[in-house]
């Protein structure tokens, strides 16, 4: 049943609560609101201004907090989805309008997600994968921000392809203002200090406000928020739709799932995260829900894609936010500051913010676990390069494609490596010379005209091919019997029950008689349920385990000689 944590936790709230609550709640928005502004700027897309991140983290902020399944979560636009959003928005198809409509999907993909009970599943995206395109996201942040940490002047946009992007750069850097890398330099100094002498201070507040005051009482010539995007809107607009070309809509579906995948891995990651800083759990579908909810909303008021924010809801647990009113309040406050004092962000210089998403993406790189992984076995090394720069070079979207493809196809090698199909007639009869103790311990007479094989592993379609080459192989002996031991079968699919009931017909057109023995549940389920299969082995040749399966070939012999002697 879906039941958001806000209405489980109301049953027991109560007023020193919500003194909690207010004070996580008005901190935590104070430290979201440069953030905001900074996230929307590094789209690079004039449509997208400081106020379309706001609209997003107030929107969606409450709704996350209101419909979400975590305690602690706070929502808001994040840099997991920069890279999609400036490609969506720069596509002369889609626009402004596009990037809404994507979003507005994005959230009924999270919906569905969390109705089909999907919260389970998406975290089991490989690591590797969510570490290649994280830190290519933030490369590519950092690439974006270049221009303004330099003050470059650059008529027109800047390229979009990394390569082209760094040549115009290199281009222009006769522009550079000196002012503009004294400004980023001082909010990045600004910031790590105060995080180091005040850990529970708002740092990139603290960094933004400084480098601000610094450029206007110098009258340094710098851009800033107000000389670039204009004034800041009062509020927030009526919701609604944009204009669009609907027939372009089927063209979203791919970059509205790859933004639900990345939300809904986010936010999951992000609630595990306040999980293990407070001993609670997140309810994962439900938080799915939430957060689809809170980017369908966030779409009709015209904001950006997004999703649980982890450096905020740590920020608001370290707070003491102790329920979702926290996340509620955090939005509340942000539309306070949008409404009270939207005219003062005008003054903040685009290098301030520029300076902030240094840092940000400096944490989000997470060059640490990176070079570890780079430590690790060759496959893995390979699925983070090659998402990586796919990433970087390319597009997010064929990262994650490729990254999951990739680390799915070396998984079902690995799995493939794992299953095993051997023979063990002369192990279980006691006379291999090199029999394994494991299976010594319980000898059994192994007639001659019987073949023992043993199965172990996943029989899935990545193994068939091993039991081709070996059991098939058996059949070219004179032997009258075939028992496949299937006690260490864990899972069978239908590429390994086809390849049962081709091997069941193979052997009863060179009359042997295939047994089965020890099968597992899950297998045992997939067989029985194949009337086909069950019908040429017979009921009675699927046995409990090897000892009843011996005794049914004993059977079956004794069958056959009272036939021979009566005919």
């Amino acid at each position: 049943m879906y039941t958001p944590s806000l209405f489980k936790t109301l049953k027991e709230y109560n007023k020193k609560t919500f003194l909690s609550d207010l004070t996580a709640g008005l901190t935590v928005g104070v430290v979201a609101l440069p953030l905001a502004m900074a996230f929307a700027i590094a789209c690079g897309c004039p449509a997208i201004t400081p106020s379309t991140g706001l609209i997003t983290a107030i929107v969606a902020g409450f709704m996350i907090s209101l419909m979400g399944g975590s305690k602690y979560q706070i929502g808001g636009p994040t840099g997991a989805f920069v890279i999609i959003i400036a490609g969506i928005v720069s596509d002369p198809r889609f626009g402004m309008g596009g990037l809404i409509m994507c979003t507005l999907l994005a959230g009924l993909f999270l919906i569905l997600f969390g109705v089909l009970r999907m919260g389970g599943l998406i975290r089991f995206i490989p690591y590797p994968v969510t570490t290649g395109f994280t830190s290519g996201i933030a490369v590519t942040i950092f690439c974006t921000q270049v221009k303004d940490i330099l003050g470059l002047t650059i008529a027109g946009s800047v390229p979009a392809n990394f390569i082209e992007k760094w040549g115009c750069y290199l281009q222009h850097l006769h522009t550079i203002n000196w002012g503009a890398v004294l400004l980023t330099a001082l909010t990045v100094a600004t910031i790590l200090i105060t995080r180091k002498l005040a850990p529970r201070a708002p740092f990139m507040l603290v960094g933004m406000l400084a480098a601000t005051l610094v450029s206007i009482c110098c009258s340094m010539e710098v851009a800033t928020i107000g000389s670039h995007f204009g004034e800041l809107p009062k509020g927030l607009s009526m919701p609604g739709l944009p204009d669009f070309e609907w027939r372009a809509l089927p063209e979203l579906i791919k970059p509205a799932f790859v933004i639900a995948l990345l939300a809904g891995i986010e936010s999951l990651l992000s609630a595990s995260v306040a999980d293990g800083m407070t001993g609670s759990r997140h309810h994962p579908n439900t938080e799915l829900i939430g957060q689809g909810a809170g980017n369908i909303a966030s779409a009709l008021f015209g904001g950006l894609p997004a999703t649980g924010a982890i450096a905020r809801t740590a920020t608001n647990i370290r707070a003491g936010g102790k329920t979702p009113v926290s996340g509620i309040i955090h939005a509340v406050t942000l539309l306070l500051i949008l409404v009270l004092a939207g005219d003062l962000a005008a003054y903040v210089p685009l290098a301030a913010l520029a300076g902030i998403l240094t840092i940000v993406c400096w944490n989000m790189a997470e060059v640490s676990t990176f070079c570890h992984l780079l430590t690790g076995p060759k496959q893995d090394r390979a699925v983070l390069l090659i998402t990586f720069i796919l990433t970087v070079l390319i597009d997010l979207v064929v990262a994650v494609e490729v990254g999951v493809i990739l680390a799915a196809l070396l998984f079902i090698g690995r799995m493939a490596q794992i299953s095993n199909v051997e023979s063990i007639s002369r192990e279980a009869d006691g006379i291999d010379e090199e029999e394994q103790p494991a299976r010594s311990r319980y000898l059994r007479h192994i007639p001659g005209n019987v073949e023992v094989f043993d199965i172990q592993g996943p029989f899935f379609f990545g193994a068939v091919e091993q039991f081709k080459d070996r059991v098939f192989r058996a059949l070219e002996h004179d032997i009258d019997y075939i028992l496949l031991r299937m006690r260490l079968v864990p899972v069978l699919d239908a590429s390994g029950l086809h390849v049962l009931e081709d091997f069941s017909a193979y052997c009863k057109r060179h009359n042997v008689t295939l047994l089965l023995c020890g099968v597992q549940p899950h297998p045992i389920k997939v067989i029985r349920r194949d009337s086909m299969l069950i019908n040429a082995l017979g009921e009675a040749n699927i046995c409990e385990n090897i000892d009843t399966a011996l005794v049914r070939i004993s059977e079956l012999e004794k069958e056959h000689q009272s036939i021979e002697y009566a005919s």
